[in-house]
């Protein structure tokens, strides 16, 4: 019978995952697995993926954990089920998988708060530019912001994938966790860039420029942050939003010059939907009053 072969190869099948570093599989890995090993573990011809899998959450420490996206799927844990592996699970819904927004800014120590929900990102394919007038700025800003559907719970936590532009995986770094997994994280430029663009997915505004001034202990390279800029090539003038963030974050004139002197069209939001606002003349840029404290 299939199931007593499982059960004379469950040391070894025990012993394999026990000495990988991987902790969270997709259905898709552990099938890989299963075909790479059913013959060393000398697993009967009649066993299949179903049954192998049957097994290991029968009589072994895996258990399957479902994540309730929109398209729900499937994660597969050895050991205990934790919160600190919320970071492989979020790197484990695509290879092209990494950790941005306020979960790159946590890891960044670019805040002081422990953060519920995160943030992973796969990047699109590439798409032509469009073009812009202000009126399309007014209207598109003058609205509450999109947010994103496809998010899932895992423990007391939110997992929120998102549908990066494509970038060719700019500023993306890898970190290790605290049980030596790989983490694939924006560095702290890119994050800069990104939590500026997306505040909703930071903490919102105010935490972005705590994030901003935080930074400062880190040698952020505003050299670094203006190349990014250009070679995202944003549709909408992000970069006003940054020298504004720079300033208000007391970044010297040297620094602040490096955005200062981009060309400025439009004008523009600091975020969507704002009621009570102010104008930067520096930046033509609208913000909340309530930044001015």
């Amino acid at each position: 019978m299939a199931r007593s072969r499982f059960s004379i190869a469950k040391p070894d099948i025990e012993k394999f995952f026990n000495e990988n570093d991987k902790r969270v599989y997709t259905p898709g890995e552990l099938e890989k697995i299963f075909i790479l090993n059913n013959k060393e573990w000398r697993l009967a011809k009649t066993s299949t993926l179903k049954s192998f899998v049957q097994f290991l959450l029968e009589r072994s420490k895996m258990t399957r954990v479902p994540l309730d996206f929109p398209r729900p799927l499937n994660r597969y844990i050895w050991g205990p089920v934790t919160s600190d592996l919320i970071y492989e699970i979020c790197l484990s819904l695509s290879p092209k998988a990494y950790l941005t927004h306020y979960t790159a800014m946590f890891l960044h120590n670019l805040t002081e708060q422990i953060p519920k929900n995160f943030y992973v990102t796969v990047e699109q394919t590439p798409k032509s530019r469009g073009t812009i007038t202000q009126e399309d700025i007014d209207e598109a800003f003058q609205k509450p912001i999109r947010r994103t559907q496809n998010v899932a719970s895992y423990l007391d936590c939110n997992i929120t994938l998102l549908n990066g532009a494509a970038t060719g995986n700019l500023g993306v770094v890898s970190l290790s966790g605290e049980f030596r997994e790989k983490l694939q994280v924006t560095n702290i430029e890119r994050t800069l860039i990104d939590i500026a663009v997306r505040p909703e997915y930071s903490g919102g505004v105010f935490e972005v420029l705590k994030a901003y001034e935080r930074a400062k202990d880190h040698d952020v390279s505003v050299n670094t942050l203006k190349a990014y800029v250009k070679k995202i090539n944003f549709v909408y003038p992000y970069h006003q939003v940054i020298g504004f963030y720079l300033e208000r974050a007391s970044y010297s004139e040297k620094r602040l010059n490096l955005f200062d002197m981009e060309e400025k069209i439009y004008d523009f939001y600091l975020m969507h939907d704002m009621k009570d606002v102010r104008y930067s003349k520096r930046w033509r840029l609208y913000y909340p009053r309530s930044l001015d404290g």
